[in-house]
This record gives structure tokens, sequence and C-alpha cells, in this order.
């Protein structure tokens, strides 16, 4: 008799993103002349073309592809040396940031990495994780066979969960109790909070204090526009010793189609064995990329490489400006109409407050049918996005013109 994995069974619901194509496609279908009209700003994906520099780099790969003294078969499953290289000089070192190029795994994904992290921590583990939360970080965990059973709230017992609030601008302090991994998202999927340096020098203090690891998720962190928040949680003192960060070119480079990303794995890092001996993550991160990846592929690899040239940096700020615009522009529609705002400044997510006495699947469907725009309802995200919902800027310029007119002409 074959045996399932039972964890599988305590994931509540469907993903949310599934859930919300489902019901889109439901109202199509019964709406048909109202699904032409559609404008999606629920999922995060971006719309814009790849970057110049991007498609012509990829366009000499396939070249090479084509002749013998070109071929590439099987490549380093941690990354080609030059994207590795390009990643740590230009993304920390250029910054003052201590990375080496081989603390750098090339991905094809950041969603893919911060599930596939825990094959190397064990199930001995408190988690720590904000609420509302990117959804990957828990259902993870609970098909790890990391938690118990969910409330009827949603709430997964043995996860703690940091509450983040309009009070507190959505960034949560450390935690009272012990934690042993803590999950942290700046700028943040989906409120678009930042954190600042002090609030991050908090957590890293609290992580040493507690010798806890840290996995920072700086899948956004091209949007950040203010000077004094870090884009990196390296930039902390100390940061080394207690945290794992990911990164990925689909929000900056628009990779989301084309798949590439990367996570960094400081060799400083140390964590528990069962019987109490710190042992360093890093070979253990090594072993199973190369056990469990065959790497990215060669032409998507020089791909990203191009993003790091002149004309892929000026063309990645090019992309940021324009999604930025748009969340300028959806932000101030939200704000004119009387809703509360958060986030569209230094993130391409606005984080909305529903009207008083709307549940976020309310208005979901209420935005669905009365102005054929998609959004993300917040309780997706966790017990503390229930009363919110998420729109996304990345769109192209007319259709986030159109969804603000939309949003002004519904009445409120």
């Amino acid at each position: 008799m074959a045996f399932l994995n039972d964890n599988y069974f305590k994931l509540k619901a469907g993903y949310l993103f599934p859930e919300i194509a489902r019901r889109v496609k439901a109202f199509g279908d019964a709406n048909p002349d109202a699904a032409k009209r559609i404008i999606r700003c629920g999922i995060g994906d971006v719309t814009e073309p790849l970057p110049p520099a991007v498609t012509a780099a990829m366009h000499k790969a396939v070249d090479d592809m084509a002749t013998r003294e070109g071929f590439h078969g099987y490549g380093p499953e941690q990354g080609y040396e030059w994207l590795r290289h390009a990643i740590a000089e230009n993304d920390y070192r250029a910054k003052g940031i201590e990375v080496a190029d081989d603390e750098v795994f090339v991905s094809d994904g950041s969603k893919c990495d911060c599930g596939n992290i825990l094959d190397i921590l064990g199930g001995k583990n408190k988690l720590a994780i904000t609420d509302p939360v990117y959804p990957v970080y828990v259902d993870t965990n609970v098909m790890a066979g990391h938690t118990g059973d969910a409330d009827d709230s949603g709430a997964y017992a043995g996860l703690v969960y940091l509450k983040c609030t309009a009070e507190n601008g959505f960034v949560a302090a450390p935690p009272q109790e012990h934690v042993d991994v803590i999950y942290l998202c700046f700028p943040n999927n989906p409120t678009g909070a930042v954190a600042t340096r002090a609030q991050l020098e908090a957590w890293v203090a609290y992580a040493q204090e507690h010798q806890s690891v840290i996995l920072y998720d700086a899948a956004y962190e091209a949007y950040i526009s203010d000077p004094a928040v870090p884009h990196s949680i390296y930039e902390i003192a100390g940061a080394r010793e207690v945290a794992i960060e990911f990164r990925s070119f689909s929000k900056n480079g628009g990779f989301t189609g084309t798949r590439c990303a990367f996570i960094v794995v400081p060799k400083t890092l140390l964590a528990s064995t069962a019987s109490g001996e710190r042992k360093p993550l890093h070979p253990l991160w090594s072993r199973r990329h190369s056990t469990k990846f065959n790497g990215v592929s060669y032409i998507v690899q020089r791909g990203a490489e191009a993003l790091y040239s002149p004309e892929g940096k000026a063309q990645i700020a090019a992309l940021v400006t324009h999604y930025m615009g748009n969340a300028k522009i959806l932000r101030e529609a939200g704000e004119s109409v009387g809703l509360r705002v958060y986030g569209g400044v230094n993130a391409p997510y606005i984080w909305v407050s529903t009207p008083t006495g709307t549940t976020s699947w309310q208005m979901f469907d209420r935005m669905l049918n009365e102005a054929n725009v998609v959004i993300t309802p917040g309780s997706g995200f966790g017990a503390m996005g229930e009363g919110y919902f998420r729109i996304s800027a990345f769109n192209s310029r007319a259709n986030a013109e159109e969804v603000a007119r939309r949003i002004k002409a519904i009445q409120w």
C-alpha cells in the first residue's frame, strides 16, 4: 500500500491565486461581455516586455547553442561562475556589502527557494511569520509537517504569528518569546511596507541573541526609492551570521515567464544539529541544490547577466519607474474616493482598507462585478489581512489609468 503525505490535508482551501482564477473564470463564463473588460490587478505578474539588453543576450546565447563550439549542456547546478560573480559584485560588493561569489546560488525562482530551504531546516524549529504574509511561507511549512492543524481562523498550531497593522506601520517587532526561524519580506508582499534600518537592526539583534535564522525575502528591493531604507539584510552589521537572503529577477527584469532568481547563504551562518552542535548551512544548501536541481538554462542565465550591463541597469530603472508611476496613479485614485491606502511608495503594491462592514472577499466580488477589476483579497494573506485588499501596479499605463477611472466611478 502506498501512503500519502497527510500534511497536505491540513491546508486550508485552495492556494490563494488559483482560487482567484477560479472566481474570475466563473464570472467571465456568466458575463461574457464584462469578461472582455476585465483588468487584472491581482496576481503580481509583470506586463512589460523583457529589457532589450536581455533579449539581445538571449539571442546571442541561442546562437551559441547552435554551434558545436558554443553549445552548453548541463551547467553548474549553483549557477555559472560569470553570473554568480556579476550578482555578488553588483548587488553587494559594489555597495560595500560582503558576499562571496560562491555564497550565491542561482535558481528558477524565489518562490521555489522559499519552499526548498526547508529541506535543510529541521522539523523542530519554532517558526515566526508576519501576518498578513505571502502564503507560500506558511503552506510550504504545512506541507513539510512543521505545523499542527489550523483553527477556525486559519491559524496553524506551531506557528508564531506576528501581527502587522496600520498602527505598527505593517512592520512587526521581534516577539517576546523565543523562535528559531523568522520569515521577513521587505518591501513587503502584500502590504508594500518597508522596514527601517533600526527595525532591521532589532531583528538581527534578536536573531543573534536567540541563535535564530532569518529568511529574508528581498524580491522587491529594486522598488525602494527612499535612500534611508536598506535594500539588503546584509547592510545590517551581524546579519551574515543570522540571515539567508532571497532575490529574484522576476520583478526588476521582468523574468516571471523566464524564471531566474538567486539565494545568498553566507558561510558564516550556523544552526544546530539535534545534538546541539553548531554547523554551517552553506554546505548543506550546496548539497541539496546539487542533488535536487539541475540548474537554470544557459540562455536564461546569459539574459540575467545582461541586466548588470550599463544598458541593462538603465532598462531596469525604466521598468521600475514605469510600474511605480502606475502605483502612484492607483494610490491617488484610492485616496481620492476616501479609502485608507498604504504602500505604493517603495513597493509596487497598494494595500487598501475596505469600507466599513465589507469583508475582503466581498470587496473582491464588488470590484469584479462593478468595475471588472481583479484585486487580491487581504484575507488570503492571513487573518490580519481581513478588511484589506491588494492592488498590483504591474500593468500597462493605460490599464492603470483605466482602473483608476473605474475606482473613482464606484459609489463608495
